[in-house]
Formats: C-alpha cells, structure tokens, sequence
C-alpha cells in the first residue's frame, strides 16, 4: 500500500508551505510537491493605480523584504516615466539602502531561519532546533545579532525615514537627502554590523561547514542553470547591470532586463499558486532529476556563479577561495548557505564605502517626471534572488497591465526537485523519522524562499476544495472551485 508523508507547516521560512511526500509500495519515494497555498494577488489589483503610487503600495507584498520591491517598482517607474538615468546621489542613498536591508536578511536567514540545523545539528530535537537554541549555545553572539539587527533598522530610519514600507525610493530618484549629520551617525553603526560579518564568515567556515561537508555534497544536489545580475566587467552587482543566464555546463548569455521575456516564460501546475519560471531556449520544461529542462536557479549561489568578481576585498577573497574548492557553476545546493554569507560581508564593505563617499550628502537626488503610455521594467537583485517588477501605462499614467517575477517564483523549480532528492535520499523501506523529515526542510531552507512574495497572479477565481466527511471521518462528497 503507498503511503503518503504530509510536512506542514514548513517551518523557519517566510510564508506558508506544506510538503507532500508519496511513498511507492516499497516504502520509498514516489514523487514529491511542495504546495503553496498562500495568493496575494498584487498583479491584479495594482491595475488601474497611478504608476507613481506603486513603489509605496508593493511594499505590503511582503514585510520582510520590503526594500527589494521598493527599489525594482521605482526603476520601472523611472523607465516608464523616460528617465534613462536618475542623480548619482539617488541612485547611491537608493544602493545604500539596499545593502542595509541586505544585511538585514542574510542575518536573518542564518541565525534565526537555517543557522539552528548546523549550530544545534539537523538531527537535534525540534525543540531546540531554533534561534532559541542558538542563543542558549553562544549568548554573547546571539546578543549581537539582535543588536546589529536592530542597527539596520535604525540605519534605514534614518536614510530613508522608513525602515519596514518606505516610501522614499520615488519616480526619478529619492525623495530625501542624507545630511553629515545622519551620515556621520551611521558610520560607527556600519563598523559593528561589518564586524559581526566577518565574525560570521569566520566561524562558519572554521565551525560548521567543515564539519557538516558531507551533507552538504550530498543533501539537496540538483544540476540547474543559473540567473543573476552582473555589472562592469562581470562583477557582482546587487542594485542595476545586465542579467545574465548561464547554463549547467557554464555557458552564459547576457540580456538588458527589459527583454526577460525573450529568455523566461513562465509555467503552470495546478498543485500550487506559484508559477514555474524557465529558460525560453529550453523549449520544454521538466523537473525530472533525472533529465531536467529549462531550470535555472537564483539568490546567493546563482550570483556568485555568473559573476566573475567582487568590487570589495574581503567579499573577493573569499569569493576567490569559494570558486577554487567549488568550481563553476558550484551546483550543491546548501552552498546557498556560503554564498550568502560572502554576500553579507560585501554587503557590509559596501555600505561603510558608500557612506566615506562625498556625494552620498549631495541634495540632488531628484529628477521631475511627467506621466506617459509607456511601459517600463524594474529588476533587482533581492536578497532572495533576482526580481523584476513590469508595468504598462496609459497617457495618463495609470497601471493598465503589470507582471511580477520575484525571486522565490525563480527558484521554484528548484526548490521542488530539491525536495524530491533530499527526501529520496532521506526515505528508504518505509523508515524515517524526525531528523530525516527536517533535513528535507532544510533542501528547502537553503534558498530562503519568501512565499508570500511569490504568488500574485489571479485568474478570477480562488480554487478552494471543501470536503464532507461523516462524523467517523470518512469523506463523503467534495465541492470544488467553490
């Protein structure tokens, strides 16, 4: 008799998940979905809003990452608008803000959300398998997580006036000047949250990726392509550049953002709310593990696979040493976890070089703009992979179409064929148990997926199933679409 293994909820992520593991006869696994029942609809309803209101409004999309939607609604706005090239100082407060919140959310991410399965260890009870356990195992660094978790907000409270829904990313450029003052105040601010990076970075590698290399090989691994932003001579770029598609075998192709729609189109299932981006040129698409089709991957590992270098000297670094014992494309999928932590060490780097920059207190960081019938695409990279926002207007400037691809939607694919392997891996004759259903948890936590980002699109109706069952609870009826 096949048997069928429900994880739900999915926990130490962002959104709503469940998982659903179908075993064969045998005991083992038959297939596997990750099911997303959340919808936001944001695709829908920002339709017939003047465009210049949209920066503020995708901001709800998520309170986590609010800054990343911020920031991609304003660049659509600018190209909507025609403006080709916002005020150096704008687009530098805009990049400042940007590095802030991605320190932020890499924090985040490895010390509250994935950190807990290799400090505590992937097999240690549930019960203290979480940030709770991590701050009972190391006090004093917990105690500095939160402290440099709070500084961000108070960093982006003072550049922006707003940490969580800004506001001041604006059609053209930003709406607020940085003076010394607060520009002075954020530089000691800065030093304690680039100390806590490279105290990260280092513990890391001394403490818990030698120590769990083999899982690391083993749990998760799919072969994919990969999708990222890079800027001059190929370098990492975070905020604006070219994206660029590579391949499984490393081949790579660039394309300005605005032409997404000559190299993604988008898939459907209807087990999910979440679509299924994949590589045009594919032709098909396919989640077989065994001859995949079209998949590409986004966030930290995509990034450091199609960019040839860091600009900032310790991310390079370690850039350098994480490319010499990986290779390219790196494929192993908890590698997420190192590539994030590379990022917020050159995030950190960013943030104290951008604020010794002397235009950084420039009051010219505004454009004016008139509205248009135009459309206009937006694209930055989110902590959590690479996120385009596209909107059409009419000659007075109100949204008539728009369509989000976000990060998480990017990588949903490859979240879905790294659950299957981890479970197949994990799942053997029917045996399992409490680690081995968190170690499939843990394929999915590599990516630090944002559900609640990546589902918008509705097609007028929400599918809803309700089903009767008597009081002995045996179903008797079912009522879908209802």
């Amino acid at each position: 008799m096949t048997q069928t293994i429900v994880i739900q909820p999915v926990t130490r992520i962002e959104g709503h998940a469940k998982v659903t593991i179908q075993l064969d006869e045998a005991g083992n696994v038959k297939d596997t979905k990750v099911n997303v029942i959340e919808l936001r609809g944001f695709e829908k309803f920002l339709i017939g809003k003047p465009v210049e209101e949209l920066p503020r409004i995708v901001t709800s999309i998520c309170g986590v990452c609010p800054w990343s939607h911020h920031l991609a609604s304003a660049k659509a706005c600018d190209a909507v608008f025609g403006v080709s090239e916002i005020p150096s100082a704008g687009r530098k407060l805009r990049e400042l803000c940007n590095f802030i919140a991605y320190t932020e959310e890499h924090i985040l991410q490895f010390y509250f959300l994935s950190g807990a399965d290799f400090v505590m260890g992937p097999d240690a009870p549930y019960a203290v398998r979480n940030v709770i356990g991590i701050a009972g195992a190391v006090p004093e660094v917990a105690k500095t997580v939160v402290r440099c978790r709070t500084l961000g907000s108070r960093m982006l409270d003072k550049v922006s006036g707003k940490s969580i829904h800004p506001v001041t990313a604006v059609p053209g450029g930003f709406s607020k000047a940085l003076t010394a003052e607060e520009r002075d105040a954020l530089k000691p601010m800065a030093q304690e949250i680039l100390e806590l990076s490279k105290f990260t970075m280092d513990y890391a590698k001394k403490n818990i990726f030698p120590k769990y290399l083999e899982v690391v090989k083993t749990l998760g691994v799919i072969e994919t392509g990969f999708l990222g932003t890079v800027g001059k001579n190929g370098a990492l770029d975070l905020y604006d550049g070219m994206l660029r598609m590579m391949t499984a075998d490393g081949k790579y192709e660039d394309f300005a953002a605005d032409k997404y729609t000559d190299h993604i189109i988008e898939h459907v299932e209807p087990w999910t709310y979440l679509k299924f981006p994949y590589m045009k040129k594919a032709g098909k698409f396919s989640m077989d593990l065994n001859a995949p089709s079209g998949i590409f991957r986004v966030n930290t590992l995509a990034r450091l696979n199609v960019c040839e270098g860091i600009t900032t000297p310790l991310a390079q670094k370690e850039f350098e040493e994480f490319r010499s014992a990986f290779g390219r494309p790196a494929q192993l999928t908890l590698l997420y976890h190192w590539a994030r932590l590379i990022e917020l060490l050159h995030a950190s780097e960013r943030i104290i070089e951008l604020l010794n920059d002397p235009e950084i207190t420039s009051t010219d960081v505004r454009v004016a703009v008139k509205p248009r019938a135009a459309r206009g695409v937006g694209c930055v990279e989110a902590p959590r992979g690479t996120l385009i926002h596209d909107y059409e207007t009419d000659d007075n400037g109100i949204v008539t179409n728009v369509n989000l691809i976000v990060a998480t939607t990017n990588n949903n694919a490859a979240i879905n064929m790294s659950v299957k392997q981890a479970a197949s891996l994990v799942i053997k004759n029917g045996v399992y148990d409490e680690g081995a259903l968190n170690k499939v948890e843990m394929a999915i936590r590599a990516y630090d997926p944002c559900l609640s980002c990546a589902t918008h699109a509705l097609d007028g109706r929400l599918p809803v199933k309700v089903e009767i069952v008597d009081r002995d609870g045996k179903q008797i009826d079912v009522l879908s679409n209802c």
